[in-house]
């Protein structure tokens, strides 16, 4: 199939104080967040100069696939519009449509399964389509890649080079502390997301020989009353002290695809000033980035949906993710008391 360009689709992030608390109202518009919450988040921006990093990493994503495309082909135009803050979807359609782009692939920030991972991106996208009515571009989402070589191979380094980075002394018992975003069980519950973490786990470990490990979740948010993944990695870490599970730890935020907020602030601050507290050493891998296998695979999934024909590359028992969504899959939790 011939497609015209690619669409980067991403969260989107504050880039000054001014808009900070425009960026969280949009964010949390229509979720049961109170105020008082919503400006103790705030503080993990203020912490940064209300900058937060991912619209910058997004930048150096797309400059690091333009570069690919450019050398190995396919050589289409690159597009970027966010869920919630600038440049948003539909101002990235809108100049889609006047550039004449007809149909284009969709490249969604998120390697995972689940409501806000998946179809929360395709409703966002078929919403910007609506705003711009007739002409807008079509958009087809590119599979989910969790068990893609690139990533798996991505995230092997990058836990590889923490490991290393622990003082030579740490390293005889060291487990390693895998982290994604925390989702209400009942979203969990509806879809693959704790499966496909649990794989990627499973996979990195195997890799590099690492029989001690885990998986953990950070970054609740909503309401105190209702069950989200645990354990939290704050809850997790003074485990591992009391019962003397490690000597020290890595943490790998295996859930993500760029160091973005939540991961500076939830495991650079927090989980590092715990981890300090409790004299238990650590260092955090980083996330896959602008890793070279990382870029490669974004290529590698551009070209199998434009050659049918090409292999599907996956490891693992899951095997590689549909490039259509079935009807109802990765549905909306269900609110509180329904």
């Amino acid at each position: 199939m011939n497609y015209d360009a690619i669409l980067i689709v991403s969260f989107g992030g504050a880039e000054s104080k001014d808009e900070v608390i425009p960026f969280l109202e949009n964010v949390l518009r229509g979720r049961n967040v109170s105020r008082e919450r919503m400006l103790a988040v705030a503080e993990h921006y203020y912490h940064f100069e209300g900058k937060s990093p991912i619209n910058r990493q997004t930048r150096e994503l797309i400059s690091a696939l333009a570069a690919e495309l450019e050398r190995n082909g396919p050589k289409l135009p690159i597009y970027w519009g966010n869920r919630n803050w600038l440049p948003l979807l539909p101002d990235a359609l809108r100049k889609m449509k006047r550039e004449r782009i007809g149909r284009a692939l969709a490249f969604v920030t998120s390697a995972y399964s689940s409501y806000s991972g998946c179809r929360q991106y395709l409703e966002d996208i078929a919403r910007a389509q609506r705003e711009i009515g007739p002409g807008a571009p079509e958009v087809d989402k590119l599979r989910a890649f969790f068990n893609h070589p690139g990533f798996i191979g991505a995230n092997v380094e990058r836990v590889r080079d923490a490991l290393q980075a622990l003082p030579a002394d740490a390293r005889q018992n060291v487990r390693i502390i895998y982290t994604a975003h925390s989702i209400p069980v009942s979203m969990a519950d509806t879809g693959d997301y704790v499966r496909q973490l649990e794989e990627v786990r499973r996979l990195v470990s195997a890799e590099l020989g690492i029989r001690n490990d885990a998986l953990v979740y950070q970054s609740r948010s909503g309401s105190p009353g209702q069950p989200w993944l645990g354990p939290d990695v704050l809850d997790y870490l003074r485990e591992v002290k009391a019962r003397s599970l490690a000597q020290s730890v890595v943490l790998a935020p295996i859930g993500f695809i760029s160091d973005h907020m939540e991961v500076l602030y939830d495991l650079d601050i927090e989980a590092r000033q715990l981890c300090q507290q409790l004299n238990l050493p650590v260092t955090r891998a980083k996330t896959v980035g602008v890793h070279p296998q990382f870029v490669a695979m974004i290529r590698e999934l551009i070209l199998e949906r434009m050659h049918p024909e090409l292999e599907r590359r996956s490891l693992g028992s899951l095997g590689a993710r549909p490039d259509i969504c079935a009807e109802g899959c990765c549905p909306a939790p269900q609110r509180q008391g329904k």
